[in-house]
């Protein structure tokens, strides 16, 4: 051992930059670390809220647009459509909707907050297939009912409302997506109103 003295100023001036660039390290190092725990763009685009033109729509018509990686519908529906929603009940395995397949404010008769304008995940309930729209031959498949939709797949059939009916393979309605309007023609599928 050397008698020589202890210079503290310098021992400390050495653990104090000894810390700091061992932090930056740290830093350096966890930075890229924790940023891949984050989604990509194309992941946070995927799953981005989707705005809607509907000033376009006419009466009876089907819209798709793509939310998170499936397809959504946007039906306008005819008075007469709103109409026979009401004798459909019996043949109806939740007609009313008491399963959690849609928003409380969707939790109507006509699974929408407004009665004209419907959407829905385009996609059965049963095994993720994608049903047909038939907007005035739905009665080759449920007797009376002239609009609904059909999976050809395995014969799943849901009403204008995305309600499904009795003794098909499809166990739940049609999913509603969280949406709110914008304005009087543009719909924001993704978000509730209240969400930020």
């Amino acid at each position: 051992m050397s008698n020589a003295p202890v210079n503290s100023g310098r021992r400390k001036f050495l653990t104090l930059t000894t810390g700091v660039v061992g932090g930056v390290g740290a830093v350096a190092v966890a930075v890229p670390f924790v940023k891949s725990w984050s989604p990509s763009e194309k992941a946070k685009a995927a799953g981005a809220p989707v705005a809607v033109d509907i000033s376009k729509i006419q009466p009876g018509q089907l819209i798709r647009v793509e939310w998170r990686g499936k397809p959504v519908w946007i039906v306008s529906r005819t008075q007469k459509i709103i109409d026979e929603l009401a004798t459909l009940d019996g043949q109806l395995r939740d007609p009313g909707s008491e399963e959690p397949q849609q928003p409380d404010y969707a939790a109507n008769a006509g699974r929408s907050l407004k009665p004209e304008i419907f959407i829905a995940v385009g996609l059965c309930t049963h095994l993720g297939c994608s049903p047909s729209y038939l907007p005035d031959s739905f009665s080759e498949q449920v007797e009376g009912v002239e609009s609904g939709f059909f999976c050809p797949c395995h014969g799943s059939k849901f009403d204008m409302a995305g309600r499904v009916f009795q003794n098909v393979p499809a166990p739940l309605n049609l999913v509603i997506p969280p949406h709110h309007y914008t304005s009087d023609t543009t719909i924001l599928i993704g978000l509730d109103k209240g969400d930020a």
